[in-house]
């Protein structure tokens, strides 16, 4: 939905939760740039389900 500073993002699940998420370590490494629009794959914290982490931005 939005990028937020330090690789941060409002993202929007399909079910239309809105969930704070961060980019992975590699995804920072290898300087993967992220969209406001782009389709990701997220991984959600099993603790806190407001928060995730973006591993994979779809092509």
């Amino acid at each position: 939905v939005e990028a937020l500073p330090n690789a941060m993002f409002r993202v929007q699940l399909e079910n239309e939760h809105i969930v704070l998420a961060t980019i992975s370590g590699k995804m920072r490494k290898n300087y993967i740039r992220i969209l406001p629009q782009d389709r990701v794959v997220l991984e959600m914290s099993p603790y806190d389900l407001n928060r995730g982490r973006i591993t994979y931005r779809y092509k």
